[in-house]
Parts: C-alpha cells; structure tokens; sequence
C-alpha cells in the first residue's frame, strides 16, 4: 500500500491563501497550488511553489452540483501552466469548523468526474484537492496509478506548523529521561522533536557538537554526512575522538608504510558521531553515511529531512545546501567560525556565524547574501595542481586555527533554533536573521535579511528552484 501524501508549504504563501481563504465573511473560497514534488522512502511530498487565488463570481463561481466550483477557464489556464511547468495541481477550498475537516460527498464526486483527465492534461500529475477549515486541512491525492491518502501540511516558517484532517491522539510521552526539558515545551514538544528526521553536513567541530546535542535532545533519526577520518590533528575538535580512533601510534610513526597503515584504519568521523548519539540515546535512529554531500546520490538522502545542517566550510557544500534547502522546502542553518590571520601571522578577527535559511524569499538565502561567490567555487572545483598553476593564494599549507569553543557558539544558537522552531515557543513575530558574533569583541551583528526576486534558488522567477523537488537536478558533480 503506497504511503499518504504530504504538502509542505512555506510561511509566506501559507498567509497569503490564508487570508484569502478566511477573510472574516463565513463564506466559502478558492483557489490552485501549484507544488513540485519530492519523492522519497517516508512517502511522496507535495511543495508548494504558487498559489492562483480564484476571484468570486469570476473564477471561483456558483456549482451545477454543489454550493461553488472554479470556473472552466481558471481550471484551464492553471492546469495548463502546471502541465507546462512540470508542476503538480492541487484545488482548493474552506468549509466551516476549526479542528477538523472532511470534503462533502459532492466534492468527491467532482474528483471523480474530473480529475482522471486533469491528471493527463497535466502530464501525469500528481492532481488533487484540498479542503481547510481554520486549523485543519484534509486532501484527496489522484496520480496515474489511482487514488491515494493526505496525511498532513507543514507550513515551514520561524515557527513550523502542522495540520491535519483531525486533532491528532495527544501523545503519551513519559521517558524520565526527558523531564526536565519537556517542562520546557511539553511532552507534545518532547512528542514531536522524537519524530524529526535532521540532517547534519559535516561531522567536525560544529557538527560533532550538533550530532551528540541533537541526541540527547531527543531527535528521533539523524543523517550525518561526512567523507574525513579521525586524525591527530582534529582529535581537540571531534566530541569523544580518542587516539585509538585516530590510529596515533601508527600515524605518528616516522615510518611512511605505517602512516599509511594508519591513516587507513583510523575511523571515520560519522562513525565517532554516531557512537556517541547511540551512547545518548539507544533509540535513536542514526544514518552515518560515509560520502560527499557534492555527489547526488549523497545529497538525496537529506532531501527528506525535517531540518538540515551546514557545518562544512566549502563553498560548494554551501551551494548543494542552499539547493536543497529550497528546492524540497527544508529550513535549515549553515555555522561556522573563523579566524583570520595577517601576513605577520598576528590574529586580526575571530568571528562566528549562525545562518538560518528558511525556504523563501527573504528567509537568509546563502545565494542572496553573496556567501557563495563565483570565484571560490571555481577554484575548489580546480585541482591541486590546477589551483597551483593558476596562482591561487589559498595555499592547502596554510591552515586557519580552529578551537571547539567558538564552535559551541554558533552550533548552539542553531541547535537552540531548531528546537524554538518545532515546539512552537519562539515569539510569533521573531525574525531569524543571521548573526555573526565578533569574539574578541564581544559583541554581536544581526544581519539585514537580503532577497532577489531573480534568485536561481529562493526567488519566483520561471528558472528558479524553488519548490520543484525531483523535477530539477541538484546542482552536484555530474556522475563520473
């Protein structure tokens, strides 16, 4: 039996159907979503990338059968651009009520008569209808293979929120273990954190603090992506790395073959993360995948994570992220610290950045605040002997300090976000700006959201990402 149906939609354009659809008269509205779709091993997701609102008495009109229904033509020009798009259509209505939603039988029979042709207009789907009263929504989903369930919506904002059809059973969460945090948000927050999926880019420093964090918090399953190996240089870095991890008698030998030896046998940095999350919590379902988020087949299996981490300083890895934050509609947070040195070697700034980046414009796209520059992505595309012929000052000899310390600085307000976000305590009108901290200064700038309507990954132009989930490839290294 295939799984239900999900839609996720951002926080923007959640507001903007909103208000069309309660605007205080009790009536019943109209209109389309236009949504990409990502398929993956939890079941297929619904994104929402444009909402054609129906105006009354023109598109959305009095029903031969029923109490309203959108006009042929409006039904036409949206189903035409869907198909032209590679965009699945989605109508939408109100009913009465709060809590809990159903369509009518007349609405079921509309599907029936027209839906199995909308699904070939539109190239296959997947087509389908949604229904809202004020907090619920319930869905009727049509592909070429039939008639499938809706589970639920995500509207993905500073606050992330979800509707069912129904008020869900209240979850009976008792673990002693996390008292004293659900007396924070409940054991619903406790309820709904057990069943996140986070993915995390990078196991050093940040995300090794995140990785074990993220477990004790209560995380249900977290995907940790990561090709480096524990080694004598990073053991201050990695929570819980020891020499034996890092095979320090054998690469510390003056001999050649045994660093070899070593370097070989010493393990691999998601496999110390993984260890030390099990060791937080035995229930935890822990996905160490030993890979570069810059090959597709890796970057896939973070594209239906509830929230995604960047805690990998490559420009590249910023690019996939950024990608995949807005194309599947995933909020997430690159982190970082840095410090600069002088020719003279003095240390001129130490500064340490959190970035959430929400899927939509204005929400701290890495692309609209210029973190992914040209430039720099061109030269790590390069060879080490290509960087050397072309003259590149970034040196691999030269190596920027790094401490764990200032890694806790930025990893914890990101992981204090992520936990904000899904139970619901940020302030309704918080804005998650980027922050960057100046450590010797101790002081603190927030950063002034940034957005471009012709932005290839967040903005609403027709070449844009955006929401298109499968239907577009992620911007990776072209298989070999």
């Amino acid at each position: 039996m295939s799984r239900p149906f999900r839609l996720t939609i951002d926080q923007v354009l959640f507001e903007k159907l909103y208000r069309h659809l309660f605007p205080g008269d009790r009536d019943e509205h109209g209109a389309v979503i236009a949504a990409g779709i990502g398929e993956t091993d939890r079941g297929p997701r619904l994104l929402a990338r444009e909402v054609f609102l129906a105006r009354d008495g023109i598109d959305y009109v009095p029903g031969k059968l029923g109490y309203r229904a959108l006009s042929a033509e409006f039904v036409a020009h949206v189903a035409s651009y869907c198909a032209e798009q590679n965009l699945s259509y989605l109508a939408v209505h109100c009913h009465g009520g709060t809590d809990s939603v159903e369509f009518s039988d007349v609405d079921f029979q509309s599907h029936e008569r027209g839906y199995p042709a909308l699904v070939d207009i539109t190239k296959g789907g997947p087509v389908g209808a949604l229904v809202f009263a004020e907090r619920a929504v319930a869905g009727d989903i049509w592909t070429m293979r039939g008639r499938h369930a809706f589970e639920r919506l995500t509207v993905v904002g500073p606050s992330v929120q979800t509707l069912f059809p129904s008020p869900p059973l209240e979850p009976q969460f008792s673990n002693s273990i996390y008292d004293r945090q659900a007396r924070l948000f409940g054991d619903v927050g406790q309820h709904i954190l057990s069943r996140l999926k986070v993915g995390i880019i990078g196991l050093g420093g940040g995300g090794s603090l995140l990785s074990e964090w993220l477990s004790r918090l209560g995380i249900g399953h977290i995907v940790a992506v990561d090709f480096d190996q524990v080694d004598v240089t990073n053991l201050s870095r990695v929570i819980d790395a020891s020499r034996w991890d890092a095979k320090a008698w054998l690469a510390q030998r003056r001999n050649p073959w045994l660093q070899k030896i070593g370097r070989r046998f010493a393990r691999l940095k998601v496999d110390v993360a993984r260890r030390v999350a099990k060791r937080a919590n035995p229930r935890i379902q822990y996905d160490a995948i030993d890979g570069d988020v810059l090959e597709e087949s890796t970057a896939r299996l973070l594209t239906d994570v509830d929230f995604l981490f960047l805690a990998s300083d490559s420009i590249q890895s910023r690019l996939v992220f950024n990608s995949i934050v807005h194309q599947y509609l995933i909020p997430g947070a690159q982190i970082g610290a840095k410090v600069s040195v002088g020719e003279n070697g003095r240390i001129e700034q130490v500064s340490v950045a959190t970035r959430p980046v929400l899927p939509f414009p204005g929400g701290g796209c890495l692309q609209c605040h210029e973190l992914i520059p040209a430039a720099r992505l061109q030269m790590e595309s390069l060879s080490d002997s290509e960087r050397r012929a072309q003259r590149y000052v970034d040196d691999e000899e030269i190596v920027d300090p790094s401490v764990i310390t200032l890694n806790v600085l930025s990893a914890g307000q990101a992981a204090n976000d992520l936990m904000m976000m899904f139970t619901g305590l940020y302030q309704p009108m918080v804005q998650l700006s980027h922050q960057i901290g100046f450590v010797r200064e101790r002081t603190r700038s927030d950063v002034e959201s940034r957005s471009r309507e012709v932005c290839l990954d967040c903005g609403n132009g027709p070449s844009s990402r955006r929401a298109r989930g499968d239907r577009v490839r992620l911007p990776c290294r072209m298989p070999s």
